[in-house]
């Protein structure tokens, strides 16, 4: 073999310029022909390449010069296709498409009926020419004399005897015999009287006899002489008559090809087959109505495992995507396409669909771009990445705005399909805001495939902005009056839960999705307690991993050398949330001293109050005094203008133990009025106490109705404004305030304290900064 390449390479070296390489040898029958694998030059393209050695075969010259000058005058579909072609006195080069003999295929028996009549109706057309239009005779008509292009279909070679009948110098009548194993396929006529005979007889008997010896061999795999051609067996019966009358012994009886193809194109004939009729149909699917090519595309999908794989890729391919581009051939012609497109490789693929894909994504019509982009999930392996960003993708963006809401609907599907393959760039910047506008589309079916669209394309988003824009949008669809695109957005959510940091699902996604628990719908309902579920295990989960607390330890005090609040230890049981969470007192016992002292009974202090009014404090007690202002009340030497809520004293447990809580809850009884004391302004300043005077705790709240009513009546004489947040519309002459009554300790009915005008209070200026938290606290109130 090396040696055979070497000896072509030195040859063409000596010889003219040929631009083709030889590759790898094939064998064919016995042949004046060696027969190569060969590529362009220029471009790589494949070819084959028919080589002719003159001086090792120079008796069988004239037969490869015949057949050179034949292939470069004959032009026809059936013929084979030549590319260039190179004589010298030592060799003969013809450089043609690729090729494969279809000896290969009959010796293997590989070809199903449907084929065998597919091919040989191609024969028959390509002799129908050769014999009639021509008027030539073949003569060498046999399985080494066809071959298989490259899209399968049967292309005839082998002109080496091709002759004219009306040339006085033809080839066959004189160098017939030279034909590589003619014996075996020699007519009963030439067998008996010659090769000159044939112009005795009608053109076409030589031919038609080989025509018939070819339909045995492809049928039954192999021909040793005339004695088997009678074993009709494998034969299809349809073809029985027209065979037998293909090899009369009678050469002018004899029927010609041309009469035999006619037999079988007819209603009911043996050539009726869909694989026939989608080849005749196939190059005029652009002109076809819709019926007839609805038709013919069935057809295609009924006989596509008969044809050659390759036959759809080079023949029928070609066609159907001019009949997409060009001829209206629309969406079914398209699937077909894709169906096609599917056994490509990557080359094929790029070099046959991608640019007609490109094409057609810039084409306006919408049925196209829908057709497209139902068909984007079948096409998308194959085209590069490159190309989606710069090509497809900018006129992609497109349907998201337009009119019509199935292109808008289609190109929110397909954005599934091609953001594997979109730069990060492009997705979170352009994609995001395109998304967003479909988001609130007008069409809640668009709406709700936005929803789920974003869920699972939501680990392509950048983890930077992915949680703010999910949230955002999930939130959004939460609130969608549509009922399905609630019920996507709480999968959607369910799908991503991992996404987000156990902050933001506590914080933001919780709260969204619990107005989904009452929601009107039982499905969303349903569907919100699995969601909120997966989200509270979580944070479960992850509380668990959480200190106790972040406070620092019980032995370190706090600032200023006070003693840090000691945290009580709340029950197991199930009344553990009434019990004290902070005790402001600590362990020192001292500080609870004296005597306790009835607010109802007591004889030590001159006048009464109403419970809630905090009592007057002594110097000794070092407890911040109340003080009136012109703007209000304030307290001293705190920073913040709240009243101080006295803590209940341990040793008044007994007596508060038959306290009526019914009755001190509501604060106002319907009985008749009780006998009221006088009392005296309690916001006013307090007077001066001894030393040895005991402070009073009633161990109530402070009495914000009492001080209402009594800064509404030193409204009258001092002018002071309320403070922000309170308006006088409750407070008129007719109906004063009433403060609550404290219960007995005794069990009798609470007295009512009605608040009575107080004394005139002298003016005081108030400093400017406790003006201002007054307002600041009447705002917070």
């Amino acid at each position: 073999m090396d040696f055979l390449k070497s000896a072509v390479a030195s040859a063409i070296s000596k010889g003219p310029a040929f631009g083709y390489s030889f590759g790898d040898r094939v064998d064919i029958d016995d042949s004046i022909w060696t027969l190569y694998n060969g590529t362009k030059r220029e471009d790589g393209s494949k070819c084959s390449i028919f080589s002719f050695d003159a001086s090792a075969n120079k008796s069988r010259l004239p037969l490869a010069r015949n057949a050179l000058r034949k292939l470069r005058t004959l032009r026809h579909p059936g013929v084979v296709k030549v590319l260039d072609t190179v004589e010298t006195e030592s060799y003969i080069y013809i450089a043609t498409e690729r090729l494969s003999p279809l000896s290969w295929h009959v010796k293997r028996k590989s070809l199903t009926e449907e084929t065998i009549k597919w091919g040989l109706h191609n024969v028959a057309k390509t002799l129908k020419f050769v014999n009639t239009d021509a008027t030539s005779v073949h003569g060498c008509i046999r399985p080494g004399s066809i071959f298989f292009s490259e899209s399968g279909e049967w292309k005839l070679g082998g002109f080496d005897a091709l002759s004219s009948m009306k040339e006085d110098d033809a080839v066959l009548p004189k160098y017939g015999s030279l034909i590589p194993d003619s014996t075996r396929y020699m007519p009963p006529e030439v067998s008996k009287g010659g090769w000159d005979v044939i112009r005795q007889n009608p053109t076409h008997a030589i031919d038609a006899y080989n025509f018939g010896t070819l339909i045995f061999e492809c049928f039954n795999g192999s021909f040793a002489g005339s004695d088997q051609l009678g074993q009709m067996k494998n034969i299809p019966p349809s073809m029985h008559q027209t065979y037998k009358r293909l090899l009369n012994p009678s050469p002018k009886s004899r029927m010609s090809v041309s009469q035999f193809l006619e037999q079988g194109r007819r209603v009911g004939g043996f050539f009726q087959t869909p694989l026939i009729q989608v080849t005749e149909d196939i190059d005029n699917l652009g002109l076809k109505a819709d019926d007839e090519r609805d038709e013919l595309l069935g057809k295609l999908d009924e006989v596509a495992d008969d044809f050659p794989a390759d036959f759809f890729k080079m023949k029928v391919l070609p066609e159907l995507l001019k009949s997409v581009e060009f001829g209206g051939g629309g969406a079914k012609v398209f699937g077909t396409v894709m169906q096609i497109g599917a056994k490509l490789s990557d080359d094929e693929y790029d070099t046959q669909i991608t640019p007609v894909v490109v094409r057609l994504f810039a084409n306006p019509d919408r049925a196209i771009r829908v057709c497209l982009l139902d068909n984007l999930p079948n096409m998308i392996d194959h085209i590069p990445q490159k190309i989606v960003n710069d090509k497809i993708f900018p006129q992609m963006v497109t349907g998201f705005t337009d009119l019509a809401p199935v292109v808008r609907e289609q190109t929110v599907k397909a954005v599934l399909t091609v953001v594997p393959k979109l730069s990060d760039r492009i997705v979170n910047g352009e994609l995001l805001r395109y998304l967003a506008k479909t988001a609130n589309d007008e069409q809640p079916g668009i709406r709700t495939n936005t929803t789920i669209c974003l869920g699972k394309i939501a680990r392509n988003l950048g983890s930077n902005n992915r949680a703010k824009v999910l949230t955002a949008a999930f939130a959004r669809s939460l609130r969608d009056p549509f009922l399905h695109a609630r019920n996507a957005a709480l999968l959607a959510l369910a799908a991503t839960s991992d996404l987000f940091g156990e902050e933001d699902c506590a914080t933001k996604l919780l709260p969204v999705m619990c107005s989904s628990l009452v929601d009107k719908e039982k499905i969303i309902r349903d569907q919100a307690i699995k969601t909120v579920d997966i989200y509270l295990a979580r944070i479960k989960k992850h509380a668990q991993s959480m200190p106790d607390t972040v406070l620092p330890p019980p032995s370190l005090t706090a600032v200023g050398g006070a003693a840090t609040p000691r945290m009580g230890t709340p029950a197991n049981d199930s009344a553990s949330w009434a019990g004290w969470a902070i005790s402001s007192f600590t362990n020192k016992l001292a500080a609870a001293s004296g005597e306790i002292q009835s607010g109802s009974n007591s004889t030590t202090t001159p006048q009464q109050r109403p419970s809630s009014v905090p009592p007057p404090t002594s110097a000794k007690s070092q407890k911040p005094s109340l003080s009136t202002t012109k703007s209000g009340m304030t307290l001293k030497n705190h920073s913040a203008s709240i009243p101080a809520i006295v803590g209940p004293d341990p040793s008044v447990a007994s007596e508060d133990a038959e306290e009526d809580f019914d009755d001190g809850w509501g604060g106002f009884e319907d009985g008749g009025e009780t006998k009221v004391e006088e009392e005296v302004d309690p916001w006013a300043s307090p007077a001066p106490t001894s030393s040895t005077s005991k402070g009073y705790d009633d161990q109530g709240e402070p009495d914000f109705a009492g001080w209402l009513a009594a800064q509404s009546k030193s409204k009258t004489t001092t002018k002071t404004p309320l403070p922000k947040g309170l308006t006088k519309s409750g407070l008129t002459k007719s109906t004063r305030p009433v403060v609550g009554g404290r219960a007995s300790t005794t069990g009798s009915v609470a007295k009512k304290v009605v608040v009575q005008p107080k004394k005139e209070v002298p003016k005081t200026v108030a400093p400017a900064k406790n003006e201002d938290e007054d307002e600041g606290w009447g705002d917070a109130w």
